[in-house]
C-alpha cells in the first residue's frame, strides 16, 4: 500500500487489490480512515474519521485531484 502525499497528520494512499474499482484515495488519520473517489471528489467512505477532518481531506483532494489520479493511474498501469 504505497503513500502517495502526507499533509500533516494524513497519509493518502492506495491499496492494490482494488483493480476494478474508479479511481480513488485512501486517507489513513490518526482516527481512522476514509476513501473518496477521484473522478467527481466525494466520500466513498469513512471509518472513524470525526466530520471536521474528513471536510479538511476533502479540500486536500480537492488541492492534489490531478496529482492523486496521475498516481493511482500509475500505480494500476492505467
Amino acid at each position: 500500500m504505497p503513500t502517495v502525499l502526507r499533509v500533516g497528520p494524513y497519509r493518502f494512499h492506495f491499496y492494490s487489490d482494488e483493480l476494478r474499482e474508479p479511481p480513488h484515495i485512501h486517507v489513513e488519520t490518526p482516527d481512522g480512515e476514509c476513501k473518496f473517489w477521484l473522478d467527481t471528489v466525494r466520500l466513498a467512505r469513512n471509518k472513524g474519521v470525526a466530520p471536521i477532518a474528513l471536510r479538511e481531506i476533502e479540500k486536500l483532494v480537492f488541492e492534489h485531484q490531478a496529482f492523486l489520479k496521475e498516481k493511482y493511474n500509475e500505480y494500476h498501469n492505467r
